[in-house]
């Protein structure tokens, strides 16, 4: 297995997170939680204090050639469309830094969802989605899950009601990653049928960029929005991505036009009439946080080191398989397809996140049993130095994030939740 570029981050210790019952209170907590907020690398941390740097001593003129260190801010992102493009799989003009995830899904509902008497609905997993045409959601929204008795989406059984009502959706939206469950959906052949039924077919990749290989633009993918703080690791509410299929560079301009999605030849003249950049930038409304991106073009350098996804997703595939096998092993751990008819209070966990590595990221969705058990869990993991992320009300996740966790974390959270079990019982 390839190593980690641990020693790239700041991580907590135990003292830090209140792992009260740990004996080394200053040694690094075991964080599993990368998939809420990655972590702080230090080039981020180089990067945003040279940027505060630059603003203390150029002030206004640091957005031009007398940056002291070349990263004038007029152009700041032309540093991070190239990576942000490889991370995707996309092609330059197809991404943009910009914007929230939700501002982003906003701008993309604007553009792509174009509702007519006979095709308006909306084919969705469970999720938030704003809906701005006056339409009745209980009617324009097709919202999957999962059948009876079972905890992801099967591929079948979205393709077939991508062709049962196929003449009647305008959009297909999922997650890449559910956030939940942790299952990847097969984005490229879901794109696929949902344009072979006239239907525009955009995913939120929250969960899924710096998680799982993309190839936005080789599935043809219509459109695909981002946040950055999760397996990119760029800070809280740090700047998100945007991408749009350069199919559609003639036929979907911006409608909320901002002057920094205007053309950079004149944007600084002010004329009367809009020039939108070629592609997904003509959508940037306002010039970026520099601090923000200044996090994000660190994050994303250590992704480029690392050799982008590829021996990422290869390291992922080996930690999340070693971490569910300790898993298992636990006395206290019950198969999935057995949790939904158990009936004893004894306490217990099953694994609702596929099996199958194809079918999954980094990251594993413990369900804990009897209902009202997980609280208990989760504090006490925390006070043994464990940080995973809690969703109420039963469900644990733990995520191995192939840049900085290790086989030993793996060991240390399932050896951590047997014991954690042994105190219940």
């Amino acid at each position: 297995m390839a190593s980690p570029l641990s020693n790239e981050f700041v991580l907590p210790t135990n003292k830090a997170i209140g792992a009260s019952s740990h004996p080394e209170p200053d040694s690094i907590c075991t964080y599993l939680c990368g998939n809420s907020l990655g972590p702080l690398s230090k080039r981020s941390k180089a990067l945003v204090e040279q940027e505060l740097n630059a603003w203390g001593t150029c002030a206004v003129t640091g957005h031009f050639s007398t940056h002291p260190y070349g990263r004038g801010w007029v152009d700041f992102c032309d540093h991070i469309t190239p990576l942000f493009a490889e991370l995707v799989g996309a092609q330059e003009k197809e991404v943009a830094c910009m914007g929230t995830l939700t501002a982003n899904l906003h701008l993309m509902m604007d553009s792509f969802y174009k509702p007519t008497p006979e095709r308006y609905k909306i084919l969705l997993a469970p999720t938030f989605l704003p809906l701005a045409h006056g339409l009745d959601p209980a009617k324009a929204v097709l919202e999957m899950s999962p059948r009876p008795g079972e905890y992801i989406l099967r591929e079948q059984d979205i393709l077939d009601i991508i062709a049962r009502e196929g003449a009647s959706i305008a959009l297909v939206i999922f997650s890449g990653v559910q956030y939940y469950t942790g299952q990847w959906f097969p984005m490229q052949s879901i794109t696929r049928a949902a344009q072979a039924q006239g239907c525009v077919c955009g995913w939120d990749l929250a969960h899924a960029v710096g998680n799982v290989p993309l190839s936005l633009h080789d599935w043809g993918v219509d459109f695909a929005v981002w946040c950055t703080y999760k397996y990119v690791n760029a800070g809280p509410g740090s700047i998100a991505g945007l991408y749009v299929h350069e199919k559609w560079k003639e036929t979907e301009l911006p409608k909320f036009a901002g002057w920094w999605g205007h053309d950079p030849a004149t944007r600084f003249a002010m004329p009367p009439k809009f020039s939108p950049i070629e592609g997904a930038q003509g959508f940037q409304q306002s010039n970026p946080s520099i601090l923000a991106s200044a996090s994000l073009l660190g994050s994303l350098q250590i992704f480029k080191e690392a050799g982008m996804m590829q021996p990422l997703r290869e390291r992922s595939v080996q930690l999340t398989a070693a971490l569910e096998k300790l898993l298992m092993q636990s006395k206290y751990f019950v198969p999935v397809d057995e949790a939904s008819t158990r009936q004893s209070d004894t306490p217990a966990f099953t694994i609702i996140t596929p099996i199958d590595p194809n079918s999954r990221g980094a990251q594993l969705s413990l369900l804990f049993l009897p209902s009202g058990v997980m609280q208990s869990v989760h504090d006490a993991l925390t006070s043994l130095g464990v940080i995973g992320d809690e969703r109420k009300p039963d469900v644990i996740r733990l995520a191995p994030a192939p840049l900085f966790n290790t086989l030993e974390d793996c060991k240390q959270g399932a050896l951590s939740l047997e014991r954690v079990f042994d105190n219940l019982a």
